[in-house]
């Protein structure tokens, strides 16, 4: 009955044991890599804990529009009493003055009234969450192209590699071929010698595509907030986008607006809050009206029998009003400060938008190209692969040399490798397009 339970216990542990295994590694393709990077990546979560804080930074302004309330304590206690001397007669009377224990209590409320500068203060506190949502999102685009651009590289390394490893194997095969007519006295030994060097040449390639893949892919696992060390296979291949390597896909774009452009928002947010820091240093000249109340108790005596003391109440209110007059020209230079400000803003902004427009130019012509090579890639890949084999059964048939079958193989590699370069340039344009023009999808 043990052993039976021991080994009831095993397979079920076993059966367990082998879904968890299965889970270790973490198949992802585009659209996972994009949901884990937003809702993983520190840069995410970064920005939006400044979202809270420029919450809380507004509420903060807002408070100085509330009464402010305190209160407050004072114990005294004398230790030499004051003395005063008054002349009775010609005979001095000196007589102390006040008690051991002075007691004081109360409560103080200040409410502004007319306060130009707050006011202005409380809306540029508001700008702030303005420009902490657009910094947000500005990080999502941007890691949404960076991530896709990362995992289209991934691709790439990966589709290259193959490439590579099916023209070793092609060389490999080449060489084999070599060495048998060579034992057959069907080729020199030169051939052989060449052959051989150049599959050994191969290796070295074979090599560096293994370590790009591995870079490309600790470099997508970094973006998406996981551990590099994390076992993560990326599905997928470039080839299966080629479909949107069409000329359609960019009639849309070409139509291009700016007005989601999350840099120029971010400019536009800037000129705001330096409209409204203009306000606030010209609400500087303006008069301030403020109410003050205060309400204290006092009680003085000599003893600590606080039943019997006597409290005294003390209470004042007052208007305050406070009128700037002069300031040593401060101001004034505060105001030529803010407008410099403003037209360097605008300067910067203009700026800005001519070099947007260049960039979406250029990914518009690189776009263009990539159709272009795409198309004429595709044919010299069909070629190339016709070419290859013809020359591959020349030689075999001893009609073709090994120059030629190298010659073939070597173009082959080349048209595939562009092949594959082609689509990566039109997908890795289309997300720097999508990061400029402000989308986020």
């Amino acid at each position: 009955m043990k052993k039976f339970c021991y080994i009831f216990l095993s397979v079920l542990c076993w059966t367990f044991w082998q879904p968890l295994k299965a889970q270790d590694t973490l198949r992802v393709n585009l659209e996972t890599a994009l949901e884990i990077a937003l809702s993983e990546s520190p840069v995410i979560r970064i920005a939006d804990r400044e979202i809270e804080r420029a919450t809380y930074a507004l509420r903060e302004s807002r408070s100085g529009l509330w009464p402010g309330i305190s209160a407050s304590g004072v114990y005294n206690r004398t230790l030499k009493k004051q003395v005063m001397v008054m002349d009775f007669g010609g005979e001095p009377l000196e007589i102390s003055v006040g008690t051991d224990n002075n007691w004081i209590g109360g409560v103080s409320l200040s409410l502004p009234l007319v306060a130009p500068a707050l006011w202005k203060t409380v809306q540029l506190s508001a700008l702030d969450i303005d420009m902490a949502v657009e910094k947000a999102r500005s990080g999502r685009i941007s890691m949404i192209s960076a991530v896709k651009q990362a995992y289209y590289a991934c691709l790439l390394a990966r589709d290259s590699y193959e490439v590579l490893r099916r023209n070793y194997e092609n060389v490999a095969l080449n060489t084999k071929t070599v060495s048998d007519k060579f034992e057959q006295g069907m080729a020199s030994e030169f051939d052989k010698l060449r052959a051989e060097v150049e599959l050994k040449n191969q290796r070295p390639n074979l090599i560096a595509a293994e370590t790009a893949i591995e870079l490309a892919s600790m470099q997508l696992k970094a973006l998406m907030g996981l551990d590099i060390e994390y076992p993560v296979i990326f599905e997928g291949s470039l080839a299966q986008f080629e479909g949107q390597v069409t000329e359609e896909g960019l009639l849309p774009a070409r139509s291009f607006s700016l007005e989601n452009n999350t840099d120029l928002i971010q400019m536009s947010i800037q000129k705001q809050q330096l409209e409204t820091a203009l306000k606030i240093t010209k609400a500087s000249f303006l008069p301030t009206l403020s109410l003050s109340t205060n309400l204290q108790y006092s009680a003085m005596n000599n003893d600590f029998r606080f039943s019997n003391y006597n409290w005294f109440p003390y209470s004042t209110a007052a208007l305050a009003l406070n009128i700037p007059i002069f300031s040593g020209m401060k101001r004034q230079q505060q105001v030529k400060q803010s407008r410099l400000n403003m037209e360097t803003l605008e300067d910067s902004r203009t700026q800005s938008e001519r070099t947007l427009r260049i960039n979406v130019n250029n990914c518009l012509n690189q776009m263009d190209n990539a159709v272009e090579e795409l198309e004429s890639n595709k044919e010299t890949v069909a070629m190339a692969e016709k070419a290859y084999s013809i020359s591959r059964k020349q030689f075999e048939v001893g009609m073709g040399t090994w120059l030629d079958l190298s010659a073939s193989e070597l173009a082959l590699t080349q048209a595939r490798l562009a092949y594959h370069q082609s689509i990566y340039n039109y997908l890795h344009y289309m997300a720097e397009l999508e990061n400029i023009l402000g989308k986020n999808n």
